[in-house]
């Protein structure tokens, strides 16, 4: 059951990083060879997760193909976004599992910032 629930959000991360991809303007091929590049996700992943993306939302598919055939970016544009949206991904998973108490770390810090200016 574990293995399961571990799939389902790893099929999820796939998901969230294609979407990023289909915001760069990226091909099919360029988020498959991306993503393996720069998060070392298989291409069969990819391919398949894509495919069902592809099967769901036809009409946003076409309509993405239909607009997107010559708008393009250099491939160093789209590695320097992927690893950005990498990075992006990564502290948005660690800011997730912080604890409460961190949160008002930064509110003791304004406070007493605001004691400093009326001093």
């Amino acid at each position: 059951m574990g293995d399961s629930s571990f799939s389902a959000s790893y099929i999820h991360m796939v998901q969230h990083l294609i979407e990023k991809c289909l915001l760069f303007h990226m091909t099919k091929e360029e988020c498959v060879e991306a993503l393996f590049k720069h998060a070392n996700i298989k291409p069969v992943i990819t391919s398949t997760v894509w495919n069902e993306l592809e099967k769901e939302n036809k009409d946003f598919f076409d309509a993405y193909y239909a607009r997107n055939g010559g708008d393009r970016m250099s491939e160093s544009e789209t590695t320097q976004k992927i690893q950005k949206m990498l990075l992006e991904s990564s502290v948005t998973t660690e800011s997730s599992v912080t604890s409460p108490a961190s949160c008002g770390s930064s509110v003791g810090s304004q406070n007493e910032n605001d004691q400093d200016k009326h001093n």
